[in-house]
């Protein structure tokens, strides 16, 4: 006779996220975000980190997809 993998018992009860434990992944997410729209978006020109057109040139197709104008 074949046995299930699902027992006949009550499903274990999940515990909720505490918001300090979500804290620290939230700060790293928005911060993450906020480089990445900054290397999308801005770097280029005057505010540029790096000099040269590469990071540009890296993330061209990028900017327009986001519709970050670049010409």
């Amino acid at each position: 006779m074949a046995h299930t993998a699902v027992s006949a018992s009550a499903p274990a009860a999940v515990a909720p996220i505490s918001l300090s434990a979500l804290a620290p992944w939230a700060a790293f997410a928005a911060v993450l975000s906020l480089v990445l729209l900054y290397f999308v978006g801005i770097e280029q020109g005057a505010t540029a980190v790096f000099q040269g057109e590469t990071v540009h040139e890296w993330l061209h197709d990028g900017r327009h997809l986001l519709g970050f104008p670049c010409h």
